[in-house]
Formats: C-alpha cells, structure tokens, sequence
C-alpha cells in the first residue's frame, strides 16, 4: 500500500498508514506521508490519501455517534504489551493515638490487583468495487465507512455490557480486614416486569440506595436500557418521571429525548444489552482473552457507576485502505476498520443488574 502519485523528485513513496484515534492529526499525517510533503501539500496530491481521509472521518463519526459504553468504565491505553493491572485498595480505619507512643503506620489498607488484557484485533472490512460505485446513485464508500464505524461501536459495547453484568454477579476481590469490601448486587424486577415502567423506577431507587450505601462515589453512575424500555419510562404518565409541575429539567416528549437520568443516574438506550441478542447462554469466542459469557436470559438492564468495569485499549477505533497498487489490479478498494481492546471487571461494589424476575439465581 504506497503512494502512487504526487512524490516530488528524489524521494521514496511512503506507505499510507492507519489512523488514530485522533482524527484531525493522523488524517494531516496520512495526507502528508501519501503526497511526500510535510505540510501534505505540494503536486497534484494523492487522491488515494484524500479517500483514506474522508473514510476515516466518516468511519470515526459513525463510531463516536453509536458508541454508548465509551466513557462510561475506566479506560487505559496500552503502549507496550497486551495487558495492564489495576489496583484495587480496601478501607482503612481510625484510632485513638496513645501520648508517646510512635505512629508506624501500621494501618495500611488491603491491596488486589486485576489484570485486563487485550483481545485480538477486531476488524471490519469490505471491497469497494469501482463500477459498483460509478453505477450506484450515493457515495457506496461512505456507507460502507459508516457501517465499519457502526460495527466496531456495536463490538465495544457487546464487551462492557457483558462485563458489567458480570461484575454485578462478583465477590469484590479484596476480603482482609477490615473487610470484606462489598461486591456486586441485583435487582429482581419481578417475573416479566422488563418493560414495567413503575418496576423500573423503583428498581432505579433501590439502585441508588445500594450504591450509598456501598460508599460508592455518585459522579460517574449510569444506566444502560433497551430503547423499548427507555421509551416505556417516557409515555408512563403514572409514574410523574416527566411531571411538569416539579419544575424538573428533563427535556420534551416531542424530542424522544425526554428522560436524561432518574435518582442522579444518568439514563443511556442501547441494543446491545446482553438479553437483547438472543439471550440464553453466551461462550467463549475465539480471539477473546477475557471472559464474556454467562446465563443472561433474565437480564434487564444495567446500572453501575464507572469503577464497575475496566477497557485496556491497544489500538484505537481506525482506518486502512489500499492503494494504488492494488486497486489497479482488483479494480477497486479494500476498506478496513480495526480496533484492539479488551474488557474487565473491576470494583464489582458499584455494578448492579436488573432481573426480569421475582428470584435472582445464576451460577
């Protein structure tokens, strides 16, 4: 994949690489390394680098837009190796200091580790054939770029929802005095109460109240539900989420942007919840080196602050493409979207897991 045109004199063609997760500066450096100049000026231009920038704008923005986990775990990136450790620390009590005794700090608080590592490289690819496009009536790399973006979001998302359900179902790892730190919880909904908007409410409520009492900080808390059951919360009347006469500062009915958060919970939708893709038994998936499976037939939906889950990226959301190379000998283009990173549970205290149940039970 090099550079076929626009290389001033003297020079050799540079491959045109991927993009970062930084889009103005590597979509500048991609330019720069297709035509030869610095500033990616100079020539006739590459128009090989100006359609990895315009797939990588488009690619990035489809992702940012559909990602709903991001921001929402703590997040790392790799520089070297594949896996990274968190630190997990209990409490610590106060005592009475006796006159003239010395202070060794004798106090000091339990420590865990978790190590989180990353999963291989997840892609999303396709060809681009060039009559296809020349005969099609819209810009068919576009889509295509957008689709990748929208693919990699949905894989991200799959991973934290699974994770923090998981951590929802975990005894915190640290158990030394004075412990044991408190683990994870769930909530029982009752028996097909998904899409009860009063059960849902209460289930918030109750949420907020475990998390209190966990100690668990409340910046950072989220809920994740599915759209049927975001829009549910909406239209029950009942339930006065949207009374007016509170004065509250929700937003409109007439947006579909009417509910942002419920006992200082921030409220995100999403399709990606665990018993939204068919439910049941999820296993192990060749290429993950961390575990996202379980029972998730009577999943609900989630709450949990960010501690709850942990990302360890290698590379971020990006772009290649081929060059002129080989687009002259397929007569067309492959696009491909990449990601590396892996998923972990962390302080398993601040996940909480709604069951569309009367009883929770999981093994």
């Amino acid at each position: 994949m090099t550079a076929a045109a626009g290389t001033p004199p003297n020079s050799t063609p540079t491959p045109i690489g991927s993009i970062n997760s930084d889009p103005q500066l590597a979509l500048s450096k991609a330019t720069a390394s297709a035509t030869g100049y610095p500033d990616g000026s100079g020539a006739a231009g590459d128009k090989y680098a100006l359609y990895l920038k315009l797939f990588s704008g488009e690619m990035f923005k489809a992702y940012e837009s559909a990602c709903i986990a991001k921001g929402t775990v703590q997040n790392r990136t790799l520089t070297n190796g594949k896996s990274m450790q968190f630190i997990f620390t209990g409490r610590m009590q106060a005592a009475y200091h006796t006159p003239g005794t010395p202070i060794l700090g004798s106090g000091d608080p339990p420590v865990a580790e978790k190590t989180i590592v990353m999963d291989d490289l997840l892609i999303s690819s396709a060809f681009v054939y060039d009559l296809d496009e020349t005969l099609a009536h819209y810009s068919l790399r576009g889509e295509i770029s957008k689709k990748i973006g929208y693919a990699l979001a949905e894989a991200y998302d799959k991973k934290i929802f699974r994770t923090v359900a998981l951590a929802a179902r975990e005894a915190h790892p640290v158990t030394a005095a004075p412990g044991p730190e408190p683990g994870g919880s769930t909530i029982a909904l009752g028996a097909n109460n998904e899409y009860n908007a009063q059960a849902l409410v209460d289930g918030f409520f109750e949420a907020a109240s475990i998390l209190d009492e966990k100690n668990v900080p409340r910046e950072g808390r989220f809920a994740v539900l599915s759209p049927r059951q975001y829009y549910g919360l909406i239209s029950q009347v009942d339930s006065n989420i949207l009374n007016r006469d509170y004065g509250n500062t929700q937003g409109d009915l007439n947006s579909g942007q009417g509910l942002y958060e419920i006992a200082g919970i921030s409220i995100k939708r999403s399709n990606n919840l665990p018993f939204m893709l068919g439910g049941g038994n999820v296993t192990a998936v060749d290429g993950e080196n961390n575990w996202y499976g379980g029972d998730f037939s009577k999943h609900a939906g989630l709450i949990y602050q960010k501690d709850a889950a942990g990302v360890v990226t290698g590379i971020g959301p990006s772009v290649q493409t081929t060059g002129s190379d080989v687009k002259t000998m397929y007569q067309g283009d492959i696009i491909v979207g990449r990601l590396a990173m892996g998923a972990g549970t962390l302080n398993p205290a601040a996940a909480i897991e709604l069951w569309a149940a009367d009883t929770v039970t999981y093994t």
